[in-house]
């Protein structure tokens, strides 16, 4: 065990070490904890190649004693000098024992514990699946009548930031940052269903203390939050879609538009903004951020408003505008009529192309976007067709496949049918 003693240089005159206790529990700890320090002690290339070593060492279970020849023989692939700097090494730091009576070698039990952890760590390790490794270390305590007050500190505050990071993506209001997050939540969210079982678990056992308990509630509250964000960014979606601009009858939106120039260089954003914009507005000075945020608009917003409606072409007038509406209707009055035609028993489904597929691309995109607004809450309190469409009892399912068609302008389309939406089910029972 570490003596505490010669850690007095670390504190301010007047206090112990020993009278720390989180101090105390590593000193306890000291003998697995110093393994470590022996296995990541050096540059990145050693550190690798002693992992290396100590797992395969650790691999053979059913011979777990290594000879001398058995060593040179697995590991002949590697330099003889580097080889026995590194059992060096293992030896020195008590991970590797001789048995000389036996002529062999084998790891030590603190060897086996921190290989143990090693393969927790590294099943574990890739995008998204810190919150596996938490929750595993949770369940393991569970499943051996120890659980770790720290482990569940640790998968709170991992919820936590991951809530914070949702949330915040929901704020900025920007459909790529929501939609990233929305693709984020769904990948730890395995992660969110395993952990829920092992919580659901830990509210169960009488055994526990109450602080632990307290944990334990409090990581299922975090868990709840997470869930109702799956809907919210369903919603916030729907609503971006309902906003987005139409340019024309090209079938581009202005989020196309968007995501366009996101994926430019500023080479090429320079090049197209060249010529553009006359002059830069450079301020004196600014006294202080908020001076900055106060006067953004003033100083750049105005500008590019101005900017924006400088740069309409002159060919599109109020007339055209109009005649593009007025087409826009008549098309979504048709889907309409098209859909509450539709004769479906609760069990049948009709592939959304049946409704959708029109003679021209340009149609079948659009037909496409309004079936967003089916059973969209905001939709229904609106007027005229779209709020018929909103209320109509339909819903999407599928969609995971695509289909090839042959069609002379629509190549391919989703494979989601149209359903009854439970509501209407039941009222027809």
């Amino acid at each position: 065990m570490l003596a505490l003693d010669s850690l007095s240089d670390f504190f301010r005159p007047g206090l112990s070490p020993d009278a720390l206790p989180a101090l105390n529990r590593l000193s306890a700890a000291w003998p697995y904890l110093a393994v470590f320090v022996t296995l990541f002690r050096g540059g990145d290339e050693e550190v690798l190649m002693r992992l290396l070593v100590l797992r395969e060492l650790g691999s053979r279970a059913e011979a777990p004693y290594w000879t001398p020849q058995d060593i040179a023989q697995r590991f002949a692939y590697l330099n003889d000098t580097k080889l026995n700097t590194i059992l060096g090494r293992l030896r020195e730091g008590e991970l590797l024992v001789y048995d000389s009576d036996g002529g062999h070698y084998a790891l030590s039990d603190t060897a086996r514990v921190a290989l143990s952890a090693l393969a927790t760590l590294i099943d574990f390790a890739g995008d998204d699946v810190e919150l596996g490794y938490l929750a595993s270390q949770v369940a393991a305590g569970q499943a051996v009548g120890q659980v770790s007050d720290e482990a569940l500190q640790h998968l709170l505050a991992r919820l936590n930031e991951l809530h914070a990071e949702f949330a915040d993506a929901l704020e900025s209001q920007s459909e790529f940052r929501i939609r990233a997050a929305q693709h984020r939540l769904e990948s730890v969210w395995r992660w969110v269903a395993k952990s829920t079982d092992v919580v659901r678990g830990l509210t169960c056992d009488e055994r526990l203390s109450l602080t632990t308990l307290s944990q334990a509630q409090a990581i299922a509250l975090a868990q709840s939050r997470m869930l109702a964000l799956a809907g919210t960014f369903e919603r916030r979606l729907a609503q971006l879609a309902a906003q987005r601009v139409h340019l024309g009858s090209s079938g581009l939106t202005s989020t196309d538009i968007a995501d366009w120039l996101r994926h430019q260089g500023l080479a090429r954003l320079a090049g197209l903004a060249d010529g553009v914009i006359a002059a830069n507005v450079e301020p004196a000075f600014l006294t202080t951020p908020e001076l900055a945020d106060v006067a953004e608009y003033e100083l750049l917003g105005r500008e590019r408003v101005r900017e924006h409606d400088h740069a309409l072409p002159a060919a599109a007038s109020a007339e055209t505008a109009d005649a593009v509406e007025a087409e826009r209707l008549l098309e979504a009055e048709a889907l309409y009529d098209t859909l509450a035609a539709l004769e479906l028993a609760p069990a049948d489904g009709v592939p959304i192309s049946d409704a959708v597929l029109a003679a021209s691309y340009n149609e079948t995109a659009y037909r496409l976007s309004l079936l967003s607004l089916l059973g969209d809450p905001e939709s229904r309190s609106d007027r005229g067709v779209i709020a018929a469409l909103a209320k109509l009892p339909l819903a999407l399912s599928g969609g995971d496949a695509v289909l090839l068609l042959d069609h002379p302008e629509v190549a391919s389309l989703s494979d989601a049918q149209l359903t009854v939406t439970p509501t209407s089910r039941d009222s027809t029972s």
